[in-house]
């Protein structure tokens, strides 16, 4: 990576304080050690603006968190947001008006999306009060950090080969 790129950031969504909810949170927490040097870990709470900010200079970001969509617990939804809308429908478990998919929306309307965006979205099962994941999201957690860990590795590989060029 040169001094004239901007950061690759992953940034888990989310509430361990909420059960499942803290499926991005914990994705975050398994690639913290994990990834390359130029890549940024944050947390956050899947507040609009927020996520708006922590985006602004990145030019790849990849985003995880807890989606409701009817599926099986633990299903991995993954969506090029660089590409097409992601679907607001998954992402209800927010207390926010304005949320992840909300965010991605305003930022693509506001031509501030990250040139690569990709969303994980990871199907929980319990969003009551209380500690932990359900066993089904607990494995999707570490899939889903094992997934992304192998695509910002092989980004990074094919960036530093271009460069030698």
């Amino acid at each position: 990576m040169t001094a004239s790129h901007s950061p690759t950031l992953v940034i888990g969504v989310g509430n361990e304080y909420r059960g499942d909810d803290g499926a991005g949170i914990a994705v975050a927490r398994l690639l913290r050690n994990q990834l390359p040097s130029h890549v940024r870990i944050l947390e956050q709470s899947g507040e609009g603006t927020s996520l708006l900010d922590s985006w602004r200079a990145a030019a790849s970001v990849v985003l995880v968190d807890a989606v409701q969509s009817g599926a099986a617990p633990g299903t991995i939804h993954r969506f090029d947001a660089s590409q097409a809308p992601v679907p607001a429908g998954l992402f209800p478990c927010s207390t926010h008006a304005f949320g992840v998919a909300e965010a991605i929306e305003m930022a693509r309307a506001l031509h501030e999306l990250p040139s690569r965006m990709v969303v994980y979205g990871i199907e929980g099962a319990d969003f009551a009060d209380g500690n932990g994941l359900s066993p089904a999201v607990q494995r999707a957690v570490a899939q889903v950090a094992a997934q992304v860990g192998r695509e910002l590795r092989n980004s990074s590989d094919i960036e530093r080969r271009q460069e030698a060029k």
